[in-house]
């Protein structure tokens, strides 16, 4: 068993960020509906058994230690998650890793995905400081302004602009955040 928390709930704010649970996959499938989260996914989730796969591959990666990912849920929008963060180590022990996220329409405009991932980014770069975490990566096409705009605000700078690579047809942007 992976020495780090694997169950680890991170209060945000007013969010608080949870894994995601098997009782979450009608939200999930909701969520997947909206063109602007299909479109920034590696792997839209088309269908009920997509998203279960998705649910189980959760739980896989924080098992193994290599991907946390949790469902973010803002009280002031009800019980069920509106959102999603995560983190993606490449390996045990590496220097970088990648961060993602999405937030649900309804959810969209009201500074909580900053938030979110500011709670995220924080817990990273302190869990796996002993580890030799120092720099965490998030990708954005281009065309998303939002994405800059949240990225900015959770203290990633921009670091360059990336060409277009499958699954992303147009150029991306990456920015950085370091311990």
């Amino acid at each position: 068993m992976n020495a780090h928390s694997r169950d680890a709930r991170l209060l945000a704010g007013s969010p608080v960020l949870r894994p995601w649970l098997p009782g979450d996959l009608g939200v999930l499938l909701d969520a997947y509906r909206d063109p602007a989260i299909r479109a920034g996914s590696r792997a839209p989730l088309a269908d009920e058994a997509a998203a279960a796969q998705w649910l189980r591959a959760q739980d896989e990666g924080r098992a193994s230690g290599l991907r946390y990912s949790f469902a973010v849920v803002d009280p002031a929008l009800g019980d069920g998650p509106v959102g999603n963060v995560a983190l993606s180590l490449p390996a045990p022990g590496s220097p970088s890793a990648e961060v993602g996220y999405w937030t649900a329409a309804p959810a969209r405009g009201r500074g909580l995905a900053p938030r979110a991932l500011e709670a995220l980014s924080g817990w990273a770069l302190t869990e796996f400081a002993g580890d030799g975490l120092v720099r965490l990566e998030l990708l954005h096409q281009v065309e998303n302004g939002a994405s800059c705009r949240v990225a900015e605000k959770a203290g990633y700078g921009f670091t360059e602009l990336l060409p277009p690579c499958p699954p992303w047809p147009g150029e991306g942007h990456l920015h950085t955040r370091l311990a």
